[in-house]
């Protein structure tokens, strides 16, 4: 990995060509998924459940259970061991097409057949706007490294469009200490928490919710959850 720590983010021109190259040289597994780092699957999918069942327990959300969106879906390991346990339906946003048809054809056949799973939309989130007002969680999970500053804004505001009533945006990602690391093995940019709060409120989103990431191995960048909902004017 060849990585630079920075307090100012400036992407490639090539920036999401690049990424989008890397991804396609990954092979379509859990493992691949997780950058061979098969062993956080166990702990990341008990706390994004613990997570929800949080978020689901407090009174002041009313959160709805019947439709999530999966973003940056890969081949649906976080639908097939989260989301489907915890909504009736989950849409899949993935921008290589090679893991939806792994998805769709092989570790997400079941689901599929058995109504949980809908659309799968073969495309990057600097280009994905939901469907009006379907969605009472949209979860993007190590994802929004890969998405600039600018369309990372961009994208929470057509995200709120997306929302149910109630609905909830979830975002999990890793955490620098400070400012910005940039990695450009993969075109992707790691932000510090600080920095993620900045972007949620220039997208006018409120977190009413966040958490860390337990139990994963030392070496690890810290993995940070956040619940936004539109921020009331």
């Amino acid at each position: 990995m060849c990585s630079s720590r920075n307090t100012e983010f400036q992407p490639t021109r090539t920036w999401y060509e690049d990424a989008d190259k890397y991804w396609k040289g990954v092979p379509s597994s859990v493992d691949g998924m997780l950058g061979g780092l098969e062993e956080v699957h166990g702990p990341d999918v008990r706390d994004s459940l613990a997570f929800v069942d949080k978020l689901k327990k407090d009174a002041r959300l009313s959160l709805g259970t019947s439709y999530a969106c999966d973003c940056g879906a890969g081949i649906g390991r976080v639908t097939k061991h989260f989301l489907t346990a915890r909504f009736d339906k989950v849409d899949l946003v993935e921008q290589n097409s090679m893991f939806l048809e792994t998805a769709a054809s092989s570790y997400l056949k079941e689901e599929k057949e058995a109504g949980k799973v809908g659309g799968m939309f073969p495309v990057g989130l600097q280009q994905f706007t939901p469907v009006n007002g379907r969605y009472d969680v949209i979860w993007c999970q190590w994802v929004l490294s890969h998405l600039t500053d600018e369309d990372l804004v961009a994208f929470l505001g057509r995200c709120t469009e997306g929302l149910a009533p109630q609905g909830l945006i979830c975002v999990k990602e890793n955490v620098a200490s400070r400012g910005y690391i940039v990695d450009s093995e993969d075109s992707s940019v790691t932000r510090a928490s600080s920095v993620f709060e900045e972007i949620f409120r220039a997208a006018g989103m409120s977190v009413v919710a966040k958490a860390v990431q337990t139990d994963f191995p030392n070496g690890l960048f810290e993995v940070n959850m956040w619940a936004l909902q539109p921020s009331q004017n």
